[in-house]
C-alpha cells in the first residue's frame, strides 16, 4: 500500500537515492530544510518501511563479475514444496541477484552475475541438482544499457 509524500519527502528521497552516504546538512540544503525536520522525516520513512536498507553499489567488472546471465525458468512443478525449495536454492545462491515469478509463458526470471560461462555452468548445474526445472534458457547480457536502482518520483 502506497503512503502519502509530499514534495520535500519525494526530494529527501531523491537526494537518498543519489547518494545515500551524504550529510544530513547537505539534505536538509538540497531540499531547502533543516537538519532535525530532515532526520525526522527519514526516521519516519524509514519506520513506515519506504526506505529498507542503506547500502553500497559496487562495479562487478572491477570485481572479475563480468557475465550477467537473465535465466528463463520454466517448471511444472507448481506445488507448495517445491516453490518452497525453490525458494530456498535462490537465497542460497549468491550469484542471483534478482529473481522473479512471471505471469505468461515463463515461470520465474533470475538476473545472475557471475564470472565467465563456466562459472554460469557451475551454477546451473548446481541449481537443477537442487529442484526439477522443466525448462531453462540462459541470456548472456552483451552491453548494459542502463541499470538503476533509484525509483522514480
Amino acid at each position: 500500500m502506497a503512503i502519502s509524500l509530499d514534495a520535500t519527502d519525494r526530494n529527501i528521497l531523491k537526494a537518498l537515492q543519489d547518494d545515500s552516504s551524504q550529510s544530513l546538512d547537505d539534505i536538509a540544503k538540497t531540499v531547502g530544510s533543516s537538519k532535525t525536520p530532515v532526520w525526522n522525516r527519514i526516521k519516519k520513512l524509514r519506520e513506515a518501511g519506504v526506505i529498507r536498507q542503506n547500502t553500497v553499489l559496487l562495479d562487478p567488472e572491477k570485481l572479475g563479475l563480468e557475465a550477467c546471465f537473465f535465466v528463463l525458468i520454466r517448471t511444472s512443478e507448481h506445488e507448495a514444496d517445491w516453490q518452497q525449495k525453490f525458494l530456498h536454492a535462490l537465497r542460497a545462491r549468491p550469484e542471483v541477484l534478482e529473481a522473479h515469478r512471471l505471469a505468461g509463458d515463463i515461470d520465474y526470471i533470475l538476473k545472475v552475475q557471475v564470472e565467465n560461462a563456466r562459472a554460469y555452468d557451475a551454477f546451473y548445474q548446481a541449481l537443477i541438482s537442487e529442484v526439477r526445472i522443466f525448462n531453462v534458457t540462459a541470456l548472456l547480457s552483451m552491453e548494459e544499457l542502463k541499470s538503476t536502482t533509484a525509483l522514480p518520483l
